[in-house]
This record gives structure tokens, sequence and C-alpha cells, in this order.
């Protein structure tokens, strides 16, 4: 559908057609008149449908028409997990407003505080922070959120996956209660859903059918390989099919720079970036990476939803991520708006029941290649034993008298009856009663019983 259609202003129309955008996405779409209306939404969808646009157009607009003179203390507040998130959404905001008198800031940790400070108290209209950093800021002073009269969740559940709990309570409490709300996931998870229900009043769901869309043009495919072989084939594949720029995910930091040495080693210039990294280093990795400099980009999953690529050919998942959800947006890193993509996945045996539940969520399976030279050994495949012995798996299992489930019938129990000793157990009767072993006892002795004695006190 046309932007023209969506009831933006024409000097919002007039900036987008100047950056050759004329179809607006299906989530921009849906959002966008809805916000304009001033209705709460809460929005399913994959990074790279355009919500950076979806929001923040009418949020821009809205602003603008609002007659209130410019005040120090925001009007907008755009939460978001990462530090790349929040410079790259700053960063898109900043361009649509441009020719207008909107002023938009990013706040994250890593950068300088004095600083931010400094440009929150010469005015600004949106915010677009991390939320430690946003409450930092504000125990200062600097950040008087009173006047928030929109406030965005961005990558909702990746905000909660990093534990930003408790920091997202305190910045509602500080927040007014009268405000129009917007909260973005790209999975409704149970913390975004019992978010959302705090937090937004008569929603609007909008889900996007992300999967179908990304399959157009994405091209995934799985590698089998053993674990101790990934370095040597990840190093192989970039090398023997040339590729121009590719990004590859780690789940972990010390994987991440073993990875990085690996292909220094190898002769293949990388820069990598993770939690470790001090914001500057990042920046600079970034920079080099877009600009070409530096072929190849490792990163770990905090990057996995803040990077934008124009153009990215190819992503290689170096392992399976720990949430199965990640796996879509570090994919979602190449094939963009519209462009072909190429992901790639190494996988090891011990990596197959995480690889189901990512098939399981996709609905298809991935085109599975095995290359030459690395091939696993044979029980090794993808074969799932949930930890049975493969040669032993057809063998039918044995019935163990006694086991659980197949318990043995256990005697009928004798009757008892209680007599003045307390109880004990019944005799048994003789086959015939006066024969000669009628006269045993229970146990088998021939002892007689003793005679009854008779009552009396003191006996």
């Amino acid at each position: 559908m046309s932007f023209t259609t969506l009831g933006l202003s024409a000097h919002l129309l007039d900036t987008l057609e100047a950056k050759g955008y004329t179809q607006a996405t299906p989530i921009q779409t849906q959002v966008i008149p809805l916000v304009l209306r001033g209705r709460d939404i809460l929005a399913a969808a994959q990074t790279g449908t355009g919500k950076t646009a979806a929001f923040a157009l009418p949020i821009i607009q809205k602003l603008v028409k609002d007659s209130e003179a410019k005040q120090a203390s925001a009007r907008a507040l755009v939460i978001v997990p990462t530090r790349e998130l929040a410079a790259q959404v700053a960063s898109a905001i900043q361009e649509y407003a441009q020719g207008l008198n909107i002023t938009c800031i990013s706040l994250f940790g890593g950068a300088n505080m004095g600083r931010q400070a400094k440009e929150l108290g010469e005015g600004v209209d949106i915010i677009v922070a991390t939320p430690g950093r946003l409450i930092e800021l504000n125990k200062q002073g600097h950040i008087p959120l009173s006047r928030i009269q929109y406030l965005v969740f961005d990558e909702a559940d990746t905000i909660f996956d990093m534990g930003f709990i408790r920091e997202i309570e305190q910045i509602l409490d500080l927040l007014p209660l009268n405000r129009q709300n917007m909260l973005f996931s790209a999975t409704l998870t149970p913390a975004v859903k019992q978010l959302s229900e705090k937090i937004l009043k008569k929603p609007l769901l909008i889900e996007i059918e992300n999967l179908k869309a990304a399959d157009m043009t994405l091209r995934q495919v799985v590698h089998p390989v053993e674990k101790e072989r990934k370095k040597e084939l990840l190093s192989f594949l970039i090398g023997s099919n040339n590729y121009p720029q590719v990004l590859i995910f780690t789940r972990t930091k010390i994987e991440a720079d073993e990875v990085s040495n690996e292909l220094t080693l190898s002769g293949l210039k990388n820069v990598v970036i993770h939690g470790d990294k001090k914001h500057g280093a990042r920046d600079r990795a970034l920079s080099e990476f877009r600009e070409g400099r530096a072929r190849i980009l490792v990163a770990t999953d905090i990057a996995a939803r803040g990077l934008d690529i124009e153009g990215l050919p190819v992503v290689i998942n170096y392992d399976i991520p720990h949430v199965s959800t990640d796996y879509l947006h570090r994919i979602g890193r190449t094939g963009r708006a519209g462009n072909e993509g190429l992901a790639i996945t190494l996988l090891s045996s011990a990596e197959h029941h995480s690889w189901s539940k990512i098939i399981a969520m996709l609905g298809k399976n991935v085109e599975t290649i095995l290359v030459e030279g690395f091939e696993p050994p044979a029980d090794q495949g993808l074969l799932k034993t949930r930890g049975k012995s493969i040669s032993k798996e057809g063998e039918k299992k044995a019935r163990t008298e006694g086991a659980f489930g197949n318990k043995r019938k256990k005697a009928p129990v004798q009757p008892k009856f209680i007599g003045k000793r307390g109880p004990r157990l019944a005799r048994e009767e003789a086959v015939e009663k006066g024969s000669s072993t009628s006269k045993n006892s229970a146990f088998g002795n021939s002892k007689k019983p003793s005679p009854k004695k008779s009552g009396g006190r003191g006996r």
C-alpha cells in the first residue's frame, strides 16, 4: 500500500519519497493509521519489517501538530534493549524528522553521561534509551519524565531476556498515567503479554506473518559438522565461496573471540563486537564492517537486533542460539528490503535438540548439505536418540519382572483380627477340619496355642 493512503502529512511524504520509500510494509500499513487515531498497539513482527517507521512517523506528525511550546522535557520515549538499536532507531527518527522542529537523542551506557546530560538540558522531543542509562540520568535529575505523551517498547521480548524487568517497573512508575502506549515484539512471550496487560489500554493486536514473507528471498542452509571442526569449516566456506561480506553469530563472548582469532590466523580480516567491548570499540568495528574495511563481523546475540547492514548477503550461525526466536533475529540481518540473502547454520550432534525446536518454530525443514571433507561420522548425523544407544535403539526392551510398570502381583493379604494383646495374623485354616495339620500355627510350627487365661485383676 502507498504511504499516501495512510494519513501522513505532505512533509513526511516528501521526506519518504526523497529516501526512495513509496510502498508501506504490512506492519506500517496497519500501525500508522491506528497510532494517528490515538490507539494503544500490541504488535508482533520480526526485525526488518519496518517497525521503526511504523511508530516514528505518526509520533513525529502528532508532535508537530501539538501547538504546545517546546520544553526541556521530552514528550515521547522509546525503550530499546541495546545501544546499537538505540543509535539505529534515533538515527532513523532524525532522518524522518528532517526539516521539522523535532529533536531526538539516544541514551545508552558506555557513552559520556555528561555530554548526554548537556544535550538533554538543551531540549529534546523524543528520547530513545536503554533502561539502565535512562534510570541513571533520571536519578540525577536530567530527565523529568512527567510530560511523556507517547511510550514505545521496541523489541520487548529482548528487553525481558536481558533482565531489565526491575528497570521497566521503575520507569513505568515515573511516567504519567495519561499517555499513548505501543509495544512491539518479535514474539509474544508470557512476559511480554503480562507487560501489555499492565500498560496498554484496550490495545489492538497486530501480528505479521514474518516467516512466509522472509522465505521468498531468504535461503536457509544447515551444514552438519563435528564441533571440533567448526572453525575449520567456517574458514573454508568463507574462503572457497569468496563471500564479500559475512556476519557471524556466536552464543558466547569467549566463542566470539576464539572464532575471530582463528579467522585472523587463516588470513581473513575481521572485527568482533560483544558485551565486553567498550562503546567506542564497538562503533569502530561496525564502521569498518559497513564501509568494507573489514570483510567479516563476529558478534554475539546482543547485536542481533541492533544491526542494520544494507545489502548484507550472508549470515552464518556458528552455533545454535540460547533462545530459539533469536535464530529469526540472526537470519533477519540478511535478505532485508526484498534483497536475496543466505543464512548458514553449522550444526554439531550436541545441538540437535535445540535445532529441532527451531525447525518446529519454522514449521518446515531446512535444506541440509554435507560439505565434502567435513562430513560428521554416521552416528553423529541428524538422528535423534534422546540419549539412547543408536545400536540398541531398534531392540525391544525386555520385560523385567518387578520393574516399574510391570510389577509382580502380590499375594492377598491375610485378614487380621484384634485380640487383647494387639493385632496378629489369623491362623490358617486346615484343609479339612480336624486333620493333624489343622493344629499347626500360621508360621508352620506345631506348638499348640496357650489356653486362654481368665481375666482377673493384676493378671
